[in-house]
């Protein structure tokens, strides 16, 4: 089976009317004729193709299966209608060049997730909320198919002895790989779609992330060099925020992103993209998100952008923060803010240290400023739920003081209600803000009446 590279702009062509559904069970073509069809031109492609072209000859490539495809067609004296021929050529080009039955979620800019699980349960992610799809495989090898054009232009391998395996696709969509024997129900693959472009403070204060007043605040402590954690579970926006809190950065900050699959997209001019790199075929070149942060200190970062921290590189964070590389950014899973101390003290006894857990709580509260956590609610919206401030040690304890959070009321036709209100508690890094030329009134820490939010 032929494993074509997709085309680079696959993915990022507007789309101009509504995905049509690309599996043969979801249109009207009869699915042996499509398989026959679909098998006779792939047997053929190779033999056709002409020995110059490459797998990223894309233009090539489609104008040999327009061509084999007529000529199966005429061969096989099939009774189809031009809508028919339509539709089995499309759904051929998607098979052979593109990621096959996946191709119209991956078109689809509402989708934000595809999860499938083994060929005959496909799920996709829409507005937050998450479906099954009518889109099904043939078997576990149609399956398999995809994995294969999705890993090998990434010189990446998936099999038995290497059954796991993260990719990135051309528009930058992180992938998850595993097969069995771990999955039991067939290859499992999971993709996190992410938008054409980052969405702005003003963007997320529309769909009810957060308020204007809370815009302003966290504008002011990037101004004012803070260190910020977005906190948050899988899937609730912390990526989105991060890229709008960078949006604060002065254009004349050298800033440096260090992630393990490349998602954000700052606008400033003066950027080092860093990314990690896990080994090749012969388990060789890895480079991990810890010694990219270290190299990154001999770079000259004005600021640190870390896109997650999940490991040991969270001290080598922790110590950069504490070593003059103030205003920088990162993200972490949790589940609170408090919990995200807990979760970077963890982090930081696996690089392996063997350090007192006292210590690494005064390297904590030295360097963290302001936790940012956001939440996916159960109507699918995300928000910014809670903003608390890390002020300092208390014996062994972190004291740490909420200044804005959200409040649920409750539900009305699905939807979540509530408001975002302050604490009545001034940060104690005000005068900080102060000093760095931020004006924030004081009546933006009173607590505020009951502002409904509805999306």
């Amino acid at each position: 089976m032929l494993n074509l590279k997709p085309p680079p702009n696959l993915m990022q062509k507007p789309a101009t009317s509504a995905p049509r559904p690309a599996a043969a069970e979801q249109r009207s073509v009869n699915p042996a004729n499509y398989a026959l069809v679909r098998d006779r031109v792939q047997q053929r492609l190779l033999a056709e193709l002409s020995p110059s072209a490459t797998r990223d000859d894309t233009i090539e490539v489609r104008r040999v299966i327009e061509k084999l495809f007529a000529e199966v067609v005429a061969e096989l004296g099939l009774p189809l209608s031009r809508t028919d021929r339509a539709d089995i050529l499309d759904l051929v080009l998607a098979d052979i060049t593109g990621f096959g039955p996946l191709e119209a979620l991956l078109r689809d800019d509402a989708i934000t997730e595809v999860l499938v699980n083994g060929p005959h349960h496909v799920f996709a992610e829409r507005k937050g909320k998450l479906v099954e799809t009518e889109i099904k495989f043939r078997d576990n090898d149609d399956v398999m198919r995809v994995v294969e054009r999705i890993v090998a232009p990434l010189g990446r391998r998936v099999d038995e002895s290497s059954p796991m395996v993260d990719a990135r696709l051309p528009d930058g969509s992180r992938v998850n790989v595993i097969i069995p024997p771990l999955a039991l129900d067939g290859p499992s693959i999971s993709i996190r779609k992410f938008p054409k472009h980052a969405l702005s403070p003003d963007e997320l204060i529309k769909k009810g992330a957060m308020t204007p007043g809370i815009a302003e605040f966290l504008k002011a402590c990037v101004g004012a060099r803070l260190n910020i954690v977005v906190s948050g579970g899988t899937g609730t926006g912390k990526t989105t925020v991060l890229n709008a809190l960078s949006s604060f950065i002065p254009e004349d900050d050298r800033i440096l992103t260090i992630e393990d699959a490349a998602e954000l997209r700052l606008q400033q001019p003066h950027v080092v993209r860093l990314e990690a790199r896990p080994a090749n075929i012969e388990g060789k070149g890895h480079v991990s998100i810890r010694q990219l942060v270290v190299n990154a200190l001999r770079m000259r970062p004005d600021r640190i952008v870390v896109g997650e921290v999940r490991s040991g590189e969270a001290l080598d964070m922790l110590q950069a923060m504490n070593t003059g590389h103030d205003g920088s950014l990162t993200t972490v899973h949790s589940n609170s803010a408090r919990d995200t101390l807990r979760r970077v003290e963890t982090l930081v006894l696996m690089a392996g240290m063997d350090l007192p857990l006292r210590a690494i709580r005064e390297q904590i509260a030295s360097a963290f400023d302001l936790i940012v956590h956001l939440q996916r609610l159960s109507d699918g919206s995300r928000k910014i739920v809670q903003i608390a401030e890390v002020q300092s040690m208390e014996g062994d304890i972190i004291v740490m003081q909420d200044i804005f959070n959200f409040v649920q009321t409750g539900v009305d036709q699905g939807k979540v209600q509530g408001y975002f209100t302050a604490t009545g508690v001034r940060p104690k890094f005000y005068e900080k803000l102060e000093a760095a030329g931020m004006n924030i009134q004081p009546s933006t820490f009173m607590p505020t009446e009951p502002l409904r939010i509805r999306r």
